[in-house]
C-alpha cells in the first residue's frame, strides 16, 4: 500500500544508460514512507489505484524529475559587492579593487557585523526563490567569517535553513576561503588556526557535512591546502575543493588524490587532471553563473570531461562577489549557451551528478525505487524546455520528503 500514487505524469528519471533523460511516458509512482516504492509505466500497476494507496494524485500529464540539486553555493553572507561589479564595468582590476578593500574581505567585514537574524533572513530570501524552482537539496558553504565565531555562526544559520525550510541543506565547511585581515602575510599561521582549532570545534559541533579549499595562485597552496585535508580527512569529513579556476595550479588531480566528492570551477583544468577525477569518482562541478559574472573567456575542457566519462554537475555558486544568481534554471541555460553542454547533460548536472557531488547519489537525484520522494512537476512539453526559455520559471508543484 502506498501514501501516494501519482498518476499522468510524464516522467524524467534521470536514470542513466536508457532512454534520453531516463524517460517514461504515462508513467506512475507510489510514494511510500517519504521514499519511492515504485516507478514504471502506468499500464504495469498491479491493481486499481484506489485499491494502491492512500491518496490518488493527478498530475494532469506534467513531466517530472527529481528535486533539483544546487551542489554548490556560499548563501550565507551580509551586504552586497553591488559597487564591485561597477568598479569592474569602469575598468578597475582584481587589484583595485583590493586596494580599495573590496573582495572576499569585504564581505567578510559585514557578514562578522551583522545578527544571526539579519544573517539568517538574507539566506533566507536567497533560498526561497531557488526553491520556487525546484531546488530541494542545496549545499550551503560558511567562509565569509574566518574566525572561530563566525564560522560556526554560517553553518548554524546553514542548519537553521535546513530545519525551517522544506530543503536538504548539507554543511561545508570552508574556513580555507582567503587570509583575514589579521592574518595579512601570514598564510601558513591562518592555515594552522583553521586546520587546529575552527575545523576541529565545528566538526565537534556537527556542523560539517564537508570540508573545503578555495585553491588557486590568489588564495592558498597545494600544499596549505593539504594540511587542511588531511584535517579533514583525520576528522572522517569528505572534501571538496575550488580548483582550476584562474589557472592550472594542479587542483582537480590534489582533488583526485584525496578522494574529494568534487572539484568545482576546474576551467583550467589539463586532461590528466581530468582523467584522475574519472578515476576517482571526484565529479566536476560546474559554475556557469561565476563564468558570466566575471566574462571569463576560458571555457573549462568539457571535451576532455566526456572522453573520461567524468560526472559532470552544475549549480549556481550564488556568492555576492562573483555569481550573485539564485535562479538554479538560468544557471542550466547557462551550462547550454556558454559552455555547450545539452540540455540533458545539464539537467543531469543538478539532479543526478549535482547528488553525486554532496555524496547523496544513492539517495536522490534520480526518480528510481528506494530513493528520496523528491519530486519536481514542470509544465512543460519536454524535459528540455527547463534549460531553453531564460526568466521562465515552468515549476507547477514541488514534492519534498522528509528523507
Amino acid at each position: 500500500m502506498y501514501d501516494t500514487l501519482v498518476l499522468n505524469a510524464n516522467l524524467a528519471t534521470m536514470r542513466a544508460g536508457g532512454a534520453p533523460y531516463g524517460a517514461v511516458r504515462d508513467g506512475a509512482i507510489g510514494i511510500a514512507g517519504g521514499r519511492i516504492a515504485w516507478v514504471g509505466p502506468r499500464a504495469e500497476l498491479q491493481g486499481a489505484p484506489e485499491a494502491l494507496a492512500t491518496e490518488v494524485l493527478d498530475a494532469e500529464r506534467a513531466w517530472i524529475t527529481p528535486g533539483l540539486v544546487d551542489c554548490h553555493t556560499h548563501l550565507v553572507y551580509a551586504g552586497n559587492r553591488a559597487n564591485e561589479f561597477e568598479m569592474r564595468l569602469n575598468g578597475a582590476s582584481y587589484e583595485d579593487i583590493a586596494r580599495a578593500g573590496g573582495g572576499i574581505v569585504s564581505t567578510v567585514r559585514s557578514t562578522r557585523d551583522a545578527s544571526d537574524n539579519e544573517l539568517a533572513t538574507s539566506a533566507s530570501a536567497r533560498l526561497g526563490r531557488l526553491l520556487a524552482e525546484g531546488v530541494t537539496t542545496i549545499e550551503i558553504k560558511s567562509g565569509y567569517g574566518l574566525d572561530l565565531d563566525t564560522e560556526l555562526r554560517m553553518l548554524r544559520i546553514a542548519r537553521l535553513l535546513g530545519e525551517t525550510a522544506p530543503v536538504t541543506v548539507k554543511k561545508t565547511f570552508l574556513g580555507a576561503h582567503a587570509v583575514p585581515g589579521e592574518y595579512k602575510g601570514r598564510a601558513d599561521e591562518y592555515i594552522d588556526f583553521v586546520a587546529n582549532e575552527v575545523l576541529p570545534e565545528a566538526a565537534r559541533a556537527g556542523l560539517v557535512d564537508a570540508v573545503d579549499a578555495f585553491c588557486e595562485t590568489i588564495a592558498f597552496t597545494p600544499a596549505q591546502t593539504m594540511r587542511v585535508f588531511d584535517a579533514a580527512k583525520a576528522l572522517g569529513l569528505p572534501v571538496k575543493l575550488h580548483a582550476d579556476q584562474r589557472s592550472d595550479y594542479g587542483g582537480a588531480a590534489l582533488a583526485a588524490r584525496y578522494g574529494a566528492l568534487s572539484a568545482d570551477h576546474i576551467e583550467y583544468s589539463s586532461e590528466a587532471g581530468i582523467a584522475a577525477m574519472a578515476a576517482a569518482g571526484t565529479v566536476g562541478v560546474l559554475l556557469p553563473g561565476a563564468y558570466y559574472f566575471l566574462r571569463e573567456n576560458h571555457l573549462p575542457p568539457i571535451d576532455a570531461m566526456r572522453r573520461h566519462g567524468l560526472a559532470i554537475a552544475l549549480a549556481t555558486d550564488s556568492n555576492p562577489g562573483s555569481s550573485p544568481l539564485v535562479s538554479i534554471l538560468l544557471a542550466l541555460n547557462l551550462a547550454c549557451t556558454l559552455f555547450r553542454l545539452t540540455p540533458e547533460e545539464a539537467l543531469a548536472g543538478v539532479t543526478r551528478n549535482g547528488a553525486k557531488a554532496l555524496g547523496m547519489g544513492g539517495t536522490h537525484g534520480t526518480i528510481e525505487a528506494g530513493k528520496a520522494a523528491d519530486l519536481v512537476f514542470w509544465r512543460v512539453e519536454s524535459p528540455g524546455e527547463l534549460a531553453y526559455a531564460m526568466g521562465a520559471n515552468p515549476c507547477a508543484r514541488v514534492l519534498k520528503s522528509q528523507q
